[in-house]
């Protein structure tokens, strides 16, 4: 399991350990500290995870270069067999025509082992590109679904807050007897305001 796994892993067990909010079945109540500690985790290992999938893709050269070795090794062996066989003058028709018949093997051997290490190259990049994208996907999606909750929470509490300041508000009035609005109505607003980074 890549290291990113592992902490989107824990964000997902984190966020299944969350106490629902009161009266709801879906909103949970997150520990910011908590969880600004792991998504600063998953910052600091993406990158290392990409160069990680980028240094696989990298390996693609290597892979055609060590094929075209092996098939320049072939050639040459062939060659080196073809020289002895000529060198002989009561062979020598039967040593051109062998020496053809092997070249082109030769040259095909060599030509598969190429075509197979570029196919194999090129599975290889198109699986880290895919398997690195899916990490991203399911990062973004884990991180769209915390700000909605976020926002959703925010405004739950500030209608809540507004609604309980009304109650209290009419309480007083009905209190009093009075038919005016009092005075300190006019600076619900500012009372209302709560700072949520607290």
């Amino acid at each position: 399991m890549s290291k990113i796994e592992q902490i989107i892993t824990e964000i997902e067990e984190y966020i299944d350990n969350c106490k629902f909010q009161p009266l709801s079945t879906s909103k949970i109540i997150v520990n910011k500290d908590d969880i600004d500690e792991l998504l600063a985790e998953l910052r600091l290992r993406t990158p290392e995870e990409i160069k990680k999938y980028q240094k696989i893709i990298a390996n693609k050269d290597a892979i055609i270069n060590d094929a075209k070795e092996r098939s320049e090794a072939m050639i040459s062996e062939a060659t080196a067999h073809i020289n002895q066989l000529v060198s002989e003058h009561e062979i020598m028709q039967k040593a051109y025509a062998e020496a053809n018949s092997v070249i082109d093997q030769a040259q095909q051997e060599a030509q598969g082992i190429l075509d197979s290490a570029k196919a194999e190259a090129n599975d290889l990049k198109t699986r880290a590109m895919q398997y690195t994208d899916d990490i991203l996907s399911n990062v973004q999606s884990i991180l769209s679904t915390g700000l909605q909750n976020f926002g959703a929470a925010q405004e739950r509490l500030m209608t809540d807050m507004d609604d309980s300041l009304n109650v209290v508000v009419q309480s007083r009035k009905e209190l009093a007897g009075q038919d005016q609005t009092p005075a300190y109505e006019e600076t619900q607003e500012e009372e209302a305001t709560v700072d949520l980074d607290d």
